[in-house]
């Protein structure tokens, strides 16, 4: 059980990994069109996972509160979006558009604000992923091994195009290969980190689980809203982001119901 548990909190760090190596295979600079695919295709797997790996559980493990039964999934997720909001506030970090926000008089390199950046996506998928497996060792049983496996492996596909959103822009600014791989790896590191934490502290408060899982969900959608919406929807292209956010979306939905 317990290896099945590091297996699957590995496999979304595995996905950042392999998307951060493809600055040895693309070329240096991205296209337009396949930075807003990759933007659109991230989104609609968060979204999906959002709601069919999250949500739902959240509701049904609710169901003794009857007509309440949304409170701690309201409560949770309000609670996730802020917990975003305030490190999208005290975090120095970049957008691909170069916009800077957080702390202003931040003397970290363009560089580095951009690798935080990802890696502040990559908190709350951490965390979604701890949550489910913290949910299936205690033996919920509104979360199956395969319904966790599920979540790991699409946050794990949408892990792919992030990494390399991250690596390939550094690239183009002149960095080494190696240099940027390895700061596509290290902004992934995050999520494994985040999903033991979330584990030990879900597995103590068993209880609160439907509040964790909403919380994951709610940081996630903050994600999503903020920053991967805009870039894939701003300028040309538009169109290419929304059919693969579809994609994204019907992606996670299948992996969800068929494995869960």
């Amino acid at each position: 059980m317990y290896i099945n548990t590091v297996i699957g909190i590995l496999i979304p760090f595995l996905g950042t990994s392999l998307g951060a190596a493809m600055v040895f295979v693309l070329k240096e600079n991205m296209s337009e069109k396949l930075q807003k695919a990759l933007t659109g295709f991230a989104a609609g797997v968060m979204v999906a996972a959002s709601f069919w790996s999250l949500l739902v559980p959240a509701l049904e493990q609710s169901e003794s509160f009857g007509k309440f039964a949304f409170i701690p999934a309201a409560v949770g997720f309000l609670i996730g979006v802020g917990f975003l909001l305030l490190l999208d506030e005290i975090t120095p970090h970049m957008h691909l558009d170069l916009t800077e926000e957080g702390p202003k008089g931040s003397r970290l390199s363009r560089s580095l604000k951009l690798v935080l950046a990802v890696t502040l996506h990559n908190i709350p998928e951490g965390m979604a992923v701890g949550v489910v497996y913290a949910g299936w060792l205690n033996g919920n049983s509104t979360i199956t091994y395969f319904g966790a496996l599920a979540l790991a492996i699409g946050i794990a596909i949408q892990n792919f195009p992030e990494g390399a959103i991250v690596s390939m822009p550094l690239r183009a600014e002149g960095m080494p290969k190696w240099k940027t791989f390895l700061y596509g790896v290290l902004s992934g590191l995050v999520e494994p980190i985040g999903s033991v934490l979330t584990i030990l502290c879900a597995s103590q408060v068993v209880p609160l689980l439907p509040y964790f899982l909403s919380f994951a969900a709610g940081a996630m959608m903050y994600v999503v809203v903020e920053e991967l919406i805009p870039e894939m929807s701003e300028g040309k292209h538009s169109n290419i982001g929304t059919v693969l956010f579809a994609v994204g979306f019907v992606t996670m939905m299948i992996l969800d119901v068929s494995l869960g």
